[in-house]
């Protein structure tokens, strides 16, 4: 590949790393307290809900996972990018 390609490429995959970075932290801080661990020590309380039970919930989690995906494969992108080039 071009070297400008490889540079573009880069930049395209270091700010995707770092917004779905800040935005797992975001989403993951928007999560309600499960229970247990250390949110417990900072007002969460115990629930006995497994999943998210509302539909607000349940959208947030399947975000937070695509969230994760993407940053995953931004990663290995850039590990193969670095390997590679």
């Amino acid at each position: 590949m071009a070297p400008h390609r490889l540079v573009a490429m880069r930049m395209f995959l270091d700010i995707l790393l770092i917004i779905t970075s800040l935005l797992l932290v975001l989403l993951v801080l928007l999560h309600r307290a499960k229970g247990g661990g250390l949110s417990s020590l900072f007002g969460g309380g115990v629930q006995s809900s497994l999943s998210g039970s509302t539909v607000v919930e349940k959208n947030l989690d399947r975000v937070t996972i695509f969230t994760g995906v993407i940053w995953v494969i931004a990663i290995l992108g850039i590990g193969l990018e670095i390997k590679f080039a």
